[in-house]
């Protein structure tokens, strides 16, 4: 029997980047950082710097698994009392400003519970959400989660680390979309090193599942996405992404000097894609 093709915008592309022989380049950024129309206009700038997937940060005034650079990020956002309703609605902003790649919502468990999982779920359908990446939800308590997911057509996306070895099959066996490799021990942030065992790590990961396989925390530069291109489907640039958009911060809050910032987001994006 033929197997049914997903109409997940996720799992389509990672069916294509495959075929093709190409890892996914996965930014992250914080969704409002420094506002949400700029957000929208940075999710431009990231497609045509040849993002393939996009991991959309809900801010988050607790965010136990990031580290400062993305903590500042949230900080800026929340000013503008930044909330999931938001991050949604420009989400949605960017589909009407032709952005088509896929969208990964990260957030928090506490925001979905206070809003009520099945809203929740709803509300990601009608944006067109993909995946979602909960850090802080543990794999024996995720069940409603991913039913939830199921019944949406949204994927949840788990985390593993190189701690998680006697769970590691448990958590392949109900994995969705891909499976996300922590790279390093700790909160996130850039790092010149990594696991001295991430190697291994990911490889035994990979052997435990058919899914695509995306590494994350601590992956900075070009070289860093080549190495790991190597072993993974997939490779996910956050923190310093998110240093770039504030390092831009002084030419996207000028009228006249916007375009300048937003390009050199642009360029430091496009410098990590492998062509």
């Amino acid at each position: 029997m033929k197997e049914a093709v997903s109409n997940n915008l996720m799992e389509q592309t990672f069916r294509r980047l495959r075929e093709a022989g190409e890892t996914a380049l996965m930014p992250f950024i914080t969704v409002g950082d420094p506002d949400p129309d700029t957000t929208v206009d940075i999710l431009l700038q990231l497609e045509q710097a040849g993002a393939d997937i996009v991991e959309l940060g809900v801010p988050y005034s607790d965010p136990l698994a990031d580290g400062p650079v993305i903590q500042r990020a949230s900080e800026r956002a929340l000013v503008h009392g930044i909330t999931i309703e938001t991050c949604l609605e420009t989400a949605k902003k960017a589909r009407n400003r032709g952005v088509t790649m896929p969208f990964v919502l990260f957030t928090y468990y506490n925001p979905m519970l206070q809003m009520g999982l099945e809203q929740f779920f709803t509300l990601l359908r009608q944006a067109g959400i993909s995946g979602l990446i909960v850090p802080d939800l543990p794999f024996e308590e995720s069940e409603e989660v991913l039913r939830l997911g199921d019944e949406h057509g949204i994927l949840l996306v788990p985390l593993v680390a190189p701690t998680s070895s006697e769970r590691i099959s448990l958590i392949l066996s109900r994995a969705r979309g891909f499976v996300y490799c922590v790279s390093s021990l700790g909160v996130t942030g850039e790092r010149s090193d990594f696991h001295k065992g991430v190697d291994d790590f990911i490889a035994s990961v990979k052997a435990g599942t058919d899914l695509p396989v995306a590494v994350g925390f601590g992956i900075s530069n070009g070289e860093q996405v080549q190495r790991f291109a190597k072993i993974c489907d997939g490779t996910v640039v956050g923190s310093a992404i998110v240093r770039k958009i504030e390092e831009s911060l002084p030419l996207l809050k000028s009228k006249e000097l916007r375009e300048q910032g937003l390009l050199q987001i642009r360029d430091f994006v496009a410098q990590l894609k492998i062509r």
